[in-house]
């Protein structure tokens, strides 16, 4: 039980370390065209992130997959620029059909690649371990609460941003995807 939390807390930290922000910039640009009232898809979305992310970490323990981290460490902040870019482009226009479920998958999507981010270092340190699935699950549990935290401090920023300053959510949701995109498009430059 002692190795579970452990794991568990690694995960916790791998969302919330300072030093690596971009995985809170991607949960950020993930979430912030959601407020207070919608937080079961939210939920739901970073869900379908962890699973992503949990599948290539485990397929990567697995020595099943391994990608060049060059790619994957250009290819993260990329991902950000993409989804940050995709909620400025389609707030614009009202829908009048139900878009969640390619939310969902393009979360899952990007999961994936995240996931690759870090798999390197994970592999290196199960390896030690005589049997991974628990300490897998732990670190995707912390991961997953980690990324909750975000979206939870996201979701109140929202809310004070919208009702209590009178920001529009269409403002908000273009000044938080605007500066997460401008972060991101940096990034991924300066790892061409």
């Amino acid at each position: 039980m002692q190795d579970f939390w452990v794991y568990f807390e690694l995960g916790l930290q791998h969302i919330l370390d300072l030093a690596g922000y971009d995985h809170i910039l991607f949960v950020i640009a993930l979430c912030c065209t959601y407020f207070v009232g919608d937080w079961r898809k939210v939920v739901i979305l970073v869900t379908a992130f962890t699973v992503g992310h949990s599948l290539t970490l485990a397929l990567s323990v697995f020595n099943l997959i391994r990608v060049d981290t060059a790619l994957i460490e250009f290819l993260i902040p990329v991902t950000i620029v993409v989804t940050a870019f995709s909620n400025v482009a389609t707030k614009r226009k009202r829908r009048k059909i139900n878009t969640d479920w390619l939310t969902y998958s393009y979360a899952l999507f990007f999961g994936l690649i995240h996931g690759l981010g870090f798999s390197n270092y994970l592999r290196s340190l199960l390896g030690k371990e005589s049997s991974i699935a628990g300490p897998l699950l732990a670190f995707n549990l912390g991961l997953e609460l980690g990324q909750l935290a975000v979206v939870f401090i996201v979701l109140i920023l929202s809310f004070i941003a919208t009702t209590l300053f009178s920001v529009s959510k269409r403002d908000w949701t273009f000044f938080l995807s605007a500066a997460v995109f401008g972060i991101a498009l940096v990034m991924a430059l300066e790892r061409i």
